[in-house]
This record gives C-alpha cells, structure tokens and sequence, in this order.
C-alpha cells in the first residue's frame, strides 16, 4: 500500500509517499481503507521537531512511528475473529490518537478504538474534518470549563480546525459567544454562529473592558498572565499549547486565586471517552448545530505541499487529505 513515511525531522520534504506492506488486522482489530484524513497544525509541529515538548511524545531524536496522521475516514475492509462492534462495508470515521498511521490507504486499529458510523449526511472528507478539532474542543469546554448557557466565552483561532468546532459547540451549549481572528476571516466566524468577532489585527480583546467566564486559546497566541484581565472571578483560561509558562501557572492556580489557567490533553483521554464524544458529535451534525469547515483539499501523493499551507498559520478550518 502507500503510505507517507517520515524517519527524520525537518521541513515538509521529511516526507516520503512509499510502498509499505499492508497492515493484517489482529483478532481485536479492524482494517480500514482510508479515504480522507488530514493535516493539522499538530501534524506539522510533530513533523517539524522544533518543539521539545513534542519530541517528549514523538521522539527525541527521530520519529518513533514513521508513518504520521491521526484521523481518518474511510471503510471497513476486513475484521479480526473476535471483533463485534463493526463489520466489513461499515463507513466509519475516527482518530488513532495518541498514536499515528493514518496518512496511508489503509490503517489497522482495535474494534475499541476512538471509531463512529459516519452519519449518512457527510462525505469522507466531510467526515474527517469533524473530529479533527472537536475532539479536542468538545472536553476542553464540557468538562475543563463545564460550559454553561449563558456564560460569555472567547475564543482566540476562532476560524481554525479547533476554534471553528469550539464556536459551533459553544453555541450548541448556548453560551454567548465571541470569536477572535483575522480579518479577512471574521465572515466565515460570523456564519459559524459567534454573537461577536473580534478582529485582532485591529483591536486587542484585553484591553475593551469585556469580561469572560470562559477564554479559550485554541492556538496558542495568547498567555494566561496577559489574558487573565479579561476574566471574571472563578473564570477559566484554556490552552491547547503546552509552553514553559503554562504548567507551573495550572499549578498555583489551582491553588491560589479564583481565576484558573488549564490545559487539556484531550489525545490521551481514554477511548472509552472518546467513543462518547464522537456520539455525541454524531448527534450534533444530524441535528445541524455542527458543520464540516474545509480549507483545502490535496491528494496524498501531495502532502508536503498541505504541510507547507498549514505551516503558513493562515488556515482557516481544516486541510484534508484525499487518499482512496
């Protein structure tokens, strides 16, 4: 099958489209031919290998899993003798987070892994882009901030893969809702449902007297120490970046003070909890409160140019990646 392989950090020319052997299920797993997957800023910051935080999960000195990509959509092709929960023709959609191999054609992961039916509604490269951020979103407000209708959140990327799921779902909630992002995205953040946007190339939310229960960094612009200003006591700040400052912040803020800083892990959430998210999202598209936001498409063979877009930083919702 083909498959992107990366054996070493770099640029988006670290990676290789390759003839690699077909994975064979095991008696707990399913075989899925992918047909969508995608690249995320995530994706490219593992490529990369800049972060030091990162190579603590990916490795020190080269990649451990040589072939990236966490989420996938696609079909079941085959199931191991003991699998129950899926059978062969099934049109699923999930992640293999916290491990890789999803930037191939075809992927094999236990029958428990984080796998839904994708609903009839939503192609592949629909599909795909839908827990793309809510994965990451959806425990981030539900459970670290336990959002509430009513509450005022701020979203900072509100036009990104996270933000944009973290304006629909937000709303879904019926919170009040006010996005940040550049300008020429404030239209597509508008039309997501956000009460307010805010242009941040021409006003800085920290300094316009409002206040929030909820702030929201979906990608790591901001600092708890700056943004802190802008909330209310016992309000909550969400980060989805780890840096130097933000752990020892979590610390003493769960200590001292009624303003909170956190971060969520949401890749290392069991599956079981996965698996309720993805219902739960399920739900939320059949019901029309959850929308696919789609950016661009390439065809695997052209991944490293989707690579090259992402490490721009002006995406807006999700990159996808054409495989089947």
């Amino acid at each position: 099958m083909k498959a992107i392989v990366q054996t070493q950090y770099g640029s988006p020319d670290v990676l290789q489209l390759k003839e690699v052997a077909k994975p064979v299920p095991a008696d707990n797993e399913v075989l899925i031919k992918i047909h969508a997957t995608t690249v995320s800023m995530t994706d490219a910051i593992f490529r990369g290998g800049n972060d030091p935080m990162a190579r603590l999960a990916t490795g020190l000195f080269k990649p451990k899993a040589t072939i990236p990509g966490g989420e996938f959509a696609g079909e079941i092709e085959a199931v191991g003798k003991d699998v129950k929960r899926f059978k062969v023709g099934d049109q699923i959609f999930g992640t293999a987070a916290p491990s890789t191999g999803a930037h191939a054609e075809y992927i094999s992961l236990p029958e428990d892994s984080a796998i839904a039916i994708k609903p009839e509604t939503l192609t592949y490269n629909e599909a795909v882009t839908i827990h793309s951020g809510a994965l990451t979103a959806l425990p981030n407000l539900q459970e670290a901030a336990n959002i509430q209708a009513g509450q005022k959140i701020l979203i900072i990327g509100a036009s990104g893969s996270i933000g944009s799921s973290a304006v629909q779902l937000a709303k879904s909630f019926g919170a009040e809702v006010t996005g940040v992002c550049s300008t020429a995205n404030v239209d597509l953040v508008k039309s997501l449902g956000a009460d307010y946007v805010i242009d941040y190339r021409k006003d800085d939310f920290t300094q316009m007297g409002e206040t929030y229960d909820i702030i929201f960094d979906s990608v790591g612009k901001s600092s708890f120490s700056k943004a802190k200003r802008a909330l209310k006591q016992n309000g909550i700040y969400l980060t989805t970046v780890i840096n130097r400052s933000i752990l020892p912040q979590m610390l003493w803020t769960s200590k001292f003070g009624t303003k909170k800083a956190a971060i969520v892990f949401a890749g290392l959430r069991p599956n079981t909890k996965k698996n309720d998210y993805l219902d739960l999202l399920v739900e939320l598209v059949k019901a029309g409160k959850l929308q696919p936001v789609i950016d661009r498409c390439y065809p695997l063979e052209q991944i490293s140019e989707a690579h090259r877009y992402v490490d721009t930083g002006h995406k807006k919702g999700n990159v996808v990646i054409t495989v089947a």
